[in-house]
């Protein structure tokens, strides 16, 4: 690396994205510096994107869904060396807090999100804590590297629901993280799932993966009132909120993933009376990004062909198109060449 300058796709306002030269980051002994090759848009940064994202603040390189090779280690004893093929967990944590010692590491009061409150993988170069990388194996594609992130997290909410193969699911959105929690709650065995969108191109992609594929509630007439087990809400608007609640048994588990919206309504008396277990899930622990991790070695989990891949300098315009309407796509790659 002879030019220590490298391009990025640096978010500058809302709806502007914008390729610039940056420096490649210098690295802390604990550190590591990957070559990015793969990186997904996630529906978070589309908020960030709009403006609507109180995280994400220009100017700021996002991306935290990524895979790529290690391009040099930060001077101290590293278990990886240069060209290794690697992901990596983008949450980084204290390691030294309750949270972070009892395995609930994404509750950390002091953690940081790559791409986020740090640089990230829009780039040619990112540095990593190296605690947080991970080898990928060589019959693993970058793409499938790419994919540990998203997939962490539909692990870590089928884990919080503790799934057993005879449940009936209900799934609102069918955005990449209800695409994930999908094919993860079919790890655990399950057959009677139902996603609700109102994208008809992504329900072709979730009738394609064998589960039922309906624009509402109403289209499984009685079937779908209050029959489910556990219920999750990848959208997070307050009508989404409340279908679900109210979409469940006595007894029936939910769980609220989608950060849309701030606020909501919900039928407490009805969560009261039916003992409506109702609990938020945020990203994963660092055995869930483990666990995704090994599914995805072992072929348990595929949405290869549903996704559209990009160069990172059409990145703006691929924005705008998940913003618009995606069709037939269940995840933007941007490729960094």
């Amino acid at each position: 690396m002879h030019d220590e300058t490298m391009k990025a796709l640096v978010y500058e306002g809302p709806r502007q994205m914008n390729i610039r030269r940056q420096a490649i980051p210098q690295l802390s002994v604990d550190e590591v510096l990957i070559r990015i090759e793969k990186v997904g848009i996630c529906g978070s940064e589309l908020s960030g994107y709009l403006g609507h994202n109180s995280l994400r603040k220009p100017p700021l390189i996002m991306g935290h869904e990524f895979s790529g090779v290690i391009a040099r280690t930060g001077g101290g004893s590293s278990r990886f060396k240069e060209g290794d093929r690697v992901t990596a967990n983008p949450l980084i944590t204290c390691g030294i807090c309750d949270y972070c010692k009892d395995g609930r590491a994404q509750l950390c009061p002091n953690r940081s999100l790559l791409g986020a409150h740090r640089p990230g993988a829009f780039a040619q170069y990112l540095a990593v804590p190296e605690k947080n990388v991970y080898l990928l194996d060589n019959h693993l594609s970058m793409e499938e590297g790419a994919f540990t992130e998203p997939f962490a997290c539909a692990v870590h909410i089928c884990r919080l629901l503790q799934l057993s193969p005879t449940d009936k699911l209900l799934i609102l959105g069918a955005g990449p993280i209800g695409l994930f929690t999908l094919q993860a709650a079919q790890v655990y065995g399950l057959r009677d799932i139902v996603v609700v969108d109102l994208n008809r191109d992504r329900l072709e992609i979730v009738s394609e993966l064998g589960a039922a594929a309906v624009t509402n509630l109403q289209e499984l007439g009685d079937a779908g009132e209050a029959s489910f087990h556990s219920a999750v809400d990848a959208v997070g608007m307050s009508v989404t909120r409340q279908q679900c609640v109210n979409a469940v048994k006595p007894g029936g588990k939910v769980i609220f993933t989608g950060l849309h919206e701030v606020d909501s309504n919900l039928p407490i008396n009805t969560a009261i009376r039916n003992e409506i277990q109702m609990t938020g899930a945020f990203a994963y622990s660092p055995r869930d990004f483990e666990i995704a991790l090994q599914w995805i070695r072992e072929g348990r989990v595929n949405l290869l062909p549903w996704v559209h891949q990009a160069q990172l300098e059409e990145g703006g315009q691929c924005f705008e198109k998940l913003i618009n309407g995606p069709g037939k796509i269940a995840k933007i790659l941007l490729e960094i060449s």
